[in-house]
């Protein structure tokens, strides 16, 4: 029985493309170079950032935030960076009677930003915050206090399954991958992910359905 839904946050419930758009004007690429190095990095199982150190070899990306923050550049997060399917997908889960919780590998201003749009959820968590990341365990063990009930409760929904579907799963929690965003793309069908996920979703305003029906 599924008496919690934990979603990721960057391209689960909010899309990237200001994210990296950003980050192309500060260290002065074309966008559609970095867009590019991040899905390459991330198809050869390399972090997201290394798209970065790939232009500006030995980036301090720590300093670099704190320098875009002083510009007047730093983290932006407003209502047209969610998917239009968020909102009624979250209020719908809730309305079904189950917990609904957030938790992804972002900053603590990025967590601040996404609590400040009061969306329908029990509780929003950031691995800046907690200071562990995905896909370490502790991250999950996390995920399984701020749900509240027992691991194999809980639905986690995620697009990037080496950070989602497969540590979740082996932290005892079912799973499900949406194809979303380029990395729910690139592995959607691909069997070890078809077989790890406990469900495979297009969108959000799938969950309910699978809440209900079990």
């Amino acid at each position: 029985m599924i008496r919690c839904v934990a979603l990721d946050i960057g391209e689960t419930l909010t899309r990237d493309d200001r994210y990296w758009a950003a980050w192309a004007d500060w260290v002065g690429v074309p966008r559609h170079t970095l867009s590019a190095l991040v899905g390459a990095v991330v198809a050869q199982g390399r972090d997201n950032a290394d798209a970065l150190r790939l232009i500006r070899p030995g980036i301090d990306l720590a300093a670099e935030y704190s320098a875009r923050e002083a510009a007047g550049q730093g983290e932006r997060l407003e209502e047209a960076d969610l998917y239009p399917d968020v909102r009624p997908a979250l209020a719908e889960l809730r309305s079904v009677g189950v917990r609904v919780v957030v938790a992804g590998n972002q900053t603590t201003r990025a967590g601040a930003l996404l609590r400040a749009l009061d969306l329908p959820v029990d509780a929003i968590a950031v691995s800046a915050d907690w200071g562990v990341a995905k896909p370490s365990t502790d991250f999950f063990v996390r995920v399984i206090d701020l749900a509240a009930v027992r691991a194999e409760e809980i639905l986690y929904v995620g697009d990037y399954p080496q950070n989602d579907v497969y540590p979740a799963r082996s932290s005892g929690l079912m799973t499900a991958h949406l194809r979303r965003g380029p990395w729910g793309h690139l592995w959607a069908d691909i069997p070890e992910v078809r077989a790890a996920a406990d469900r495979s979703i297009s969108g959000l305003d799938e969950l309910a359905g699978i809440v209900t029906t079990g």
